[in-house]
């Protein structure tokens, strides 16, 4: 990366940033590099002025403070496990990580709520809380490294979601640093509470565009019962789609219902031997945790999955297996990489279209000659097509792109959404406008201007400039 002297302008920041926080300003180019983007390195990025990371929400307050004072503006970041290039900077920009504010400020084991900031690993909250007799549903498959902070930001979803909700539906409360570094302080502990508008909701899914996250309040729910987890193997991906919908259609609420086409399966495999079946054509996970009901919930999945003319169906000897299937599942994304460049979409559409969805999927591939690999959490339509291409070949990428577009205009067709719990991003903005409709994005821009009238929060991001 080539780097010009700061100007007195930067310079000026700098200073004050420094003379603000007594947390860390970096500005090593090294250190900037390896942090202007999330996962989705193919989206734009710019060079950043510094890098901080704040440990308290005054720090957090105090950068804000010097960035509306300069009109520079902020990029906020967790894990940057994100992939829709959301945390990816933009020239000239403060970007303002928040992993070291990573307490749990408290477990309240009565009232099922835990307070953490942002920078607490979902991971770490889930296994926290279990300690305690408590869930804290929402998994994304990053779970392990992916932040709350940027959980709540992107309102992620995860392999539980079919039965348990997303983030949205757990976050009671936040704190939050506006543009100007005033805090905001959200939502509430109690069980109900309906006065004023709901900026708690507002701001989950705002991908930082209009504030800061810097503490969230959580609801918890009694730890689940002893679980059981299926799988079945199908010839086609569309027999396997049927079993689902199927599986969904009896009104048992699986905990988990994941959908593996037949490349990514052999991808896993070959990515890390977890002796899955490499001949098939899709793969279905189902799982039910209710204990002594799951032997009877597992028999009704399998016997949907044999009426769609399923080639094998197994439950988990133990939670070992299990385990591995689980792991088989969240290793998607590290194993499809190996295969080439990719760009993840995130399509959501009503169940009863997802054979559609996945017969329009395989013409778009078909007419632009690319890869395309479908897995995703199909018992609630959330599948994520995965455009897999070489990313030093212009002409490969230009037709990635164009079936990246056309599968995101094939969702809204069948009546989805361009996203399910990735978040607009840069990659996606595009986009929604053609999803929103002209009053909604106008409402959509004047919400951006209350909460940010220089628009120096996460500029580029979920609106287009």
């Amino acid at each position: 990366m080539t780097t010009t002297a700061p100007d007195d302008r930067a310079t000026s920041v700098l200073d004050d940033l420094r003379a603000a926080l007594a947390g860390e300003v970096v500005v090593d180019p090294g250190v900037l590099e390896g942090h202007r983007h999330d996962m989705a390195s193919f989206c734009s990025a710019g060079h950043p002025l510094a890098l901080v990371r704040p440990r308290t929400t005054d720090e957090v307050a105090a950068v804000l403070g010097v960035a509306s004072a300069h009109g520079v503006p902020v990029v906020p970041q967790g894990a940057r496990t994100g992939l829709a290039g959301a945390a990816n900077a933009v020239d000239g920009c403060i970007l303002l990580s928040m992993t070291r504010m990573d307490r749990i400020v408290e477990v309240d084991a009565a009232e099922q709520v835990a307070v953490v900031q942002p920078g607490v690993t979902n991971a770490e909250l889930s296994r926290a809380v279990l300690a305690q007799g408590l869930f804290y549903p929402p998994d994304p498959s990053s779970w392990e490294s992916s932040t709350i902070g940027g959980n709540v930001a992107t309102n992620a979803g995860g392999l539980c979601c079919v039965k348990y909700g997303v983030t949205g539906d757990f976050v009671l409360g936040l704190e939050v640093v506006l543009a100007g570094g005033e805090v905001l302080r959200t939502g509430r502990r109690t069980a109900k509470g309906v006065a004023g508008y709901d900026l708690t909701r507002l701001l989950v899914g705002s991908e930082g565009t209009l504030g800061v996250v810097t503490e969230v309040t959580l609801a918890l729910r009694p730890a689940p019962e002893a679980s059981l987890t299926l799988a079945a193997t199908f010839r086609s991906a569309g027999d396997a789609l049927e079993a689902a919908a199927s599986i969904m259609a009896t009104g048992l609420r699986p905990s988990l219902l994941e959908f593996l086409d037949g490349t990514t399966v052999r991808a896993i495999q070959d990515y890390r031997d977890l002796g899955l079946p490499t001949g098939v054509g899709g793969l279905l996970l189902a799982q039910s945790d209710r204990g002594g009901l799951a032997a009877a919930d597992l028999a009704v999945m399998a016997d949907r999955c044999e009426r769609h003319r399923a080639t094998e169906v197994a439950v988990a000897e133990n939670a070992e297996e299990a385990a591995m299937l689980l792991e088989a599942r969240r290793l998607v994304n590290a194993a499809v990489e190996r295969l080439g460049a990719t760009l993840v979409d995130d399509v959501a559409v009503p169940r009863r279209a997802l054979p559609a969805l996945l017969a329009g999927i395989e013409k778009i591939a078909a007419t632009t000659g690319v890869v395309v690999v479908c897995p995703g959490h199909v018992g609630d339509g959330n599948m994520h097509p995965t455009v897999v291409f070489d990313r030093n070949d212009p002409d490969a990428h230009a037709k990635a792109v164009e079936a990246f577009g056309a599968i995101m205009q094939l969702g809204l067709s069948l009546g989805g959404t361009i996203t399910g719990e990735h978040g607009v991003g840069r990659l996606k903005r595009a986009w929604l406008a053609r999803e929103l409709g002209g009053t909604a994005t106008r409402l959509h821009r004047h919400i951006k201007q209350a909460f940010d009238p220089d628009g120096i929060l996460n500029p580029g991001a979920v609106l287009t400039p």
